[in-house]
């Protein structure tokens, strides 16, 4: 049985990343999302409700595990036994910062390997820093993530 382990903010999860982790069960039987702590972040959602938001979105899929990390990601990738560290590729930009990166974790850990699955089409251009600012605006995010994740930057914004 392959593990991969999707690693991101998942501030919040949106229908790109869903896309990419239903996408992920092509390779792997069970799929460990990281959401990545940064001490120097102020997140719109707490990790509980990014967690609970993720399950929601993802309750239809194979086997997924929801876990926060802090640190590195291969080290995170390792500790729960994952064999292949999966990264979702909006643009060109994304290829040459994920390329790089890709290269320092094989270093690092050359027994994990990184796949890239390129976005599709009609979730390239969504980011969760858009969202929330689309949110932030009183706009309608309904087309760029799931209808509880709206419900949810709803109420987190509504003044």
């Amino acid at each position: 049985m392959k593990t991969g382990f999707y690693a991101g903010s998942f501030d919040p999860i949106t229908l790109g990343h869903v896309d990419i982790i239903r996408r992920s069960f092509a390779l792997v039987d069970n799929l460990i999302i990281g959401v990545g702590i940064s001490a120097s972040k102020t997140p719109c959602f707490d990790f509980g409700k990014r967690k609970s938001l993720i399950l929601d979105a993802t309750a239809k899929f194979g086997k997924v595990e929801v876990v926060e990390f802090s640190g590195l990601l291969v080290d995170a990738a390792r500790q729960r036994g994952a064999d292949l560290i999966i990264r979702g590729l909006r643009s060109a930009q994304d290829f040459d910062y994920e390329a790089q990166m890709t290269a320092m974790n094989y270093k690092m850990a050359p027994d994990i390997e990184t796949v890239f699955l390129a976005s599709a089409p009609e979730t390239s251009f969504i980011s969760s820093s858009l969202v929330r600012q689309i949110a932030s605006m009183g706009g309608d995010t309904k087309k760029f993530v799931t209808a509880t994740v709206a419900k949810e930057l709803k109420k987190r914004f509504s003044v």
